[in-house]
């Protein structure tokens, strides 16, 4: 009786539970869920127009190197045979002449009589880089050119390119700055006298002869420079444009001011990091919004191999009211090039201010002795008095 009250009055308990646990802490990456992708249906043309515009522009090079050797030689003969004609263009590989020359130009407003094609080449440079980034290095330059395809040489022989440590790629960057620097302080300290003086002076006038005989004549000490420059060229990606080209520093500030840039919509990017890979300046790409780096040259392998649809593109910002804001098709940023090019440099031949203004005598005595000139140097008595009593060009 007892023990059957006892077992009456026993209340009734809950059913048991499993065991709680606390809750773990989750971090960002844990709980993002990975984003479904709307794959592009669009095809990607840009990496065939970009590298039709680097054949087209390094056979015109080659071309311009190949005339103006033939025109060196008629005067090295003798000028005995047929006259050739000489090829203003082989000017654009006077970048320092070009700089000096538009300093004459915004100073005194006349058009340098030597040279002028160096200055008109750097401004049509200094314009593409402004609108569509620094598109000269990845479009254009024939030096960008070679070394882009030693760096793909190198990935495909080695199976793969070597990154510099941030300690050593940082510094090394800044080279070219100096570079950059020195011939803005050697050339902004010249006064438009200086510049006339120095343009008409031996060294002046014959500064393209002296830049081929460099290449004619190399000595041990430039095989060796050469030699090691492509070598790095091979194992690091654009190792002469990233680290050593002041020309490429001068258009990559310009183009910081570029209204075009390579655009990343966020909610459509699926986070595959493949721009970053892609990237030949090695830059993040998947973590930003809009790339406003100096060193993005406009090549759009980044936007090639997104798959994502409206993810990734380069054009204006959305700020800008339609029709021009949104995507920019690779055709339309290969016209805006090839019409900036030709209509600058059409320009230029149309109103007579191509051709340098040297008379055939001119070359015929200082051509055979190119190698005899040597460079005017700061408080030469003869420049000094050249630009004294000669200012305009």
């Amino acid at each position: 009786m007892a023990t059957r009250l006892h077992t009456e009055f026993i209340p009734e308990l809950p059913p048991l539970l499993p065991p709680t646990r606390p809750p773990v802490p989750h971090s960002s990456a844990a709980v993002q869920t990975k984003k479904k992708l709307v794959r592009r249906t669009d095809r990607d043309y840009s990496q065939a127009l970009r590298r039709s515009f680097q054949f087209v522009f390094l056979a015109w090079n080659v071309y311009l190197g190949g005339a103006f050797y033939v025109w060196v030689r008629y005067f090295e003969a003798g000028a005995q045979t047929r006259a050739a004609a000489r090829p203003a263009g082989i000017e654009g590989w006077l970048p320092i002449a070009g700089m000096m020359n538009l300093k004459y130009w915004l100073v005194t407003g006349r058009v340098p009589a030597v040279h002028p094609a160096a200055m008109f080449l750097l401004i049509t440079f200094l314009a593409i880089a402004f609108l569509w980034h620094k598109a000269f290095c990845s479009w254009l330059c024939p030096i960008g050119t070679i070394s882009e395809y030693l760096w793909r040489a190198g990935r495909k022989v080695l199976g793969r390119n070597f990154t510099l440590a941030r300690w050593l790629d940082l510094p090394l960057r800044g080279l070219k700055y100096l570079l950059l620097g020195f011939f803005v302080w050697a050339v902004s300290s010249m006064s438009a006298g200086a510049i006339a003086a120095f343009m008409r002076s031996p060294y002046g006038l014959i500064a393209d002869v002296k830049m081929l005989n460099f290449f004619r004549h190399l000595t041990q000490a430039g095989i060796i420079t050469l030699s090691v420059l492509a070598v790095a060229s091979v194992l690091v990606q654009n190792f002469w444009c990233r680290y050593l080209c002041p020309y490429g520093a001068l258009l990559g500030i310009t183009s910081l001011f570029s209204p075009t840039r390579i655009r990343r919509n966020a909610s459509a990017c699926i986070d595959c990091a493949k721009c970053a890979k892609a990237c030949p300046s090695w830059l993040p790409v998947d973590k930003l919004v809009t790339i406003k780096s100096a060193e993005c040259t406009g090549c759009m392998e980044c936007v090639a191999v997104c798959p994502a649809q409206g993810a990734l593109r380069i054009g204006l910002p959305e700020v800008i009211p339609s029709p021009t804001r949104g995507p920019m098709p690779a055709w339309a940023m290969a016209a805006g090039i090839a019409v900036m090019f030709l209509g600058i440099v059409g320009s230029a031949k149309t109103l007579g201010y191509w051709n340098s203004q040297i008379s055939r005598s001119v070359y015929r005595e200082l051509v055979p002795r190119a190698d005899q000139a040597s460079h005017p140097m700061p408080g030469d008595p003869e420049l000094t008095s050249r630009a004294q009593n000669r200012s305009p060009q």
